[in-house]
């Protein structure tokens, strides 16, 4: 796939999905606390309110080859019906991805007052001490 394949952006995305998926499986020196969280809904929020857009353009191809009547089923299949069973799925796909990015919307703006209570803990007591 070249650079500028658009299929190759979104395995990339993928990918960098998969090693959030990996580094955040346990507490960390740099995932230990609500503002970590709040750091990764924020993104996390950001990627989901795209998906519908990316969802939408990623069928793009067949549409267009579609409209030329240039597509061609396996074993002489149907071409209207399975271009129809690939738009309605994308329809629903857009319709998850919207409510998707609305829960996780929903779960960056519930973690924004959220903080670490450094009460009792001594790596935070000169901190204490200068309010």
């Amino acid at each position: 796939m070249s650079d500028n394949n658009p299929a190759r952006h979104l395995s990339e995305a993928g990918d960098a999905v998969r090693a959030f998926n990996h580094t955040s499986r346990a507490v960390a020196r740099d995932w230990e606390f609500p503002s970590h969280a709040y750091s990764a809904l924020g993104n996390l929020s950001y990627m989901a309110g795209m998906l519908e857009q990316a969802v939408q353009q990623s069928v793009r191809p067949v549409t267009h080859t579609y409209e030329h009547g240039r597509v061609r089923i396996d074993g002489n299949g149907d071409a209207d019906a399975k271009v129809a069973e690939l738009l309605a799925a994308r329809d629903d796909a857009m319709a998850a991805a919207a409510a998707l990015t609305a829960a996780v919307q929903r779960m960056h703006n519930a973690s924004s007052p959220m903080g670490l209570d450094t009460t009792g803990m001594p790596e935070f007591e000169d901190d204490e001490d200068d309010e």
